[in-house]
């Protein structure tokens, strides 16, 4: 039941300490960087996802929490999908467990159908795999379509140490101390916090807010405790987005503003004044929340990047070479 109860867990959710990942090293990347040696790359890779997404709405989110994890954890450098003999690896922490199998299931299939085709064979990196397969969720939910820079190395190492990132009870300054941790600025947690437009959280997530949050709109709060009846509904949760749980747009934001956010973290960016402004262009506007969002995920797609120096190009996503 407590597994159960992790997996259910919102895609974004976060853990509570900080141990920053390497700094942004953005300069070798290209989006035409495997032009060349797979020029189909993209193209194998969307037909992976929609395949994956049309098999199980779970994936989309799951996939792009899977990127935002692996980014924000030790760099964008695929170490999220190591599995170590051991069992001390990142997806075996307790913050790493909140991570669904639908998001490594879609990487390690459009893995393999890159790996299928002999011209781009053991060519692209698992961390390049991931950050397009981040994309094409948001895309075949609705979102944006955006390039994405490519030419990350796989990283060689994951610990369950390692992991440590935000809890969705942190308010603003807590928030802005860890995307600050990554070379990110307010203006980009703001919109990627708009990831949570899908996925979904367990009762244990948000349940303490029901009812003894003020900043709760008492209809969604009466809503909320039809999906976490008490302390022994662990296998409860609710989407992060009521009212279009799996669509890409920009009704996330128009929640805040109704004081239906699911997560403390979420509902503070509207308390707090000086994020409300950011919230309130996004929920007017949505081609300028995909904008934003799109330049934000290519900034967290630069952090911590690995070089041939200090990184590979995995055969097994889930194994060094």
């Amino acid at each position: 039941m407590r597994r159960l109860r992790f997996l259910l867990a919102a895609f974004f959710l976060l853990a509570l300490d900080v141990l920053p990942p390497p700094p942004m090293a953005g300069a070798q990347l290209a989006p035409d960087y495997y032009a060349v040696v797979c020029p189909d790359l993209e193209g194998i890779v969307r037909d992976a996802v929609r395949m994956a997404v049309a098999h199980s709405p779970v994936a989309a989110p799951a996939t792009l929490r899977l990127f935002f994890h692996d980014c924000a954890v030790r760099g964008c450098d695929a170490s999220i999908m190591l599995i170590n003999p051991d069992g001390d690896d990142e997806w075996r922490s307790l913050d790493g467990i909140t991570l669904k199998p639908e998001g490594f299931n879609t990487v390690m299939s459009a893995k393999a159908a890159v790996d299928s085709d002999p011209q781009c064979r053991y060519m692209v990196s698992c961390a390049d795999i991931l950050a397009l397969a981040a994309r094409d969720a948001v895309f075949l939910s609705g979102g944006p379509d955006y390039q994405v820079e490519l030419g990350r190395y796989d990283g060689r190492v994951s610990t369950e140490a390692s992991v440590l990132i935000p809890h969705g009870s942190f308010d603003l300054d807590q928030l802005n101390g860890f995307f600050s941790g990554l070379g990110l600025s307010q203006a980009d947690m703001i919109a990627l916090s708009g990831a949570h437009t899908i996925g979904a959280a367990s009762c244990g997530f948000f349940g303490y807010r029901v009812g003894a949050d003020a900043a709760m709109d008492p209809a969604f709060a009466d809503q909320l405790r039809g999906s976490c009846p008490g302390a022994a509904a662990a296998g409860g949760f609710a989407f992060l987005d009521a009212a279009t749980p799996l669509r890409f747009d920009n009704e996330y934001y128009r929640n805040l503003r109704a004081g239906r956010g699911l997560l403390a973290s979420d509902q503070a960016l509207y308390a707090d004044a000086r994020s409300r402004g950011a919230v309130d262009r996004y929920a007017a506007d949505q081609g300028a929340f995909f904008g934003d969002f799109a330049a934000a995920m290519t900034r967290l797609g630069r952090v911590g990047v690995r070089t041939a120096d200090d990184g590979e190009v995995r055969r097994d996503c889930r194994f060094p070479n």
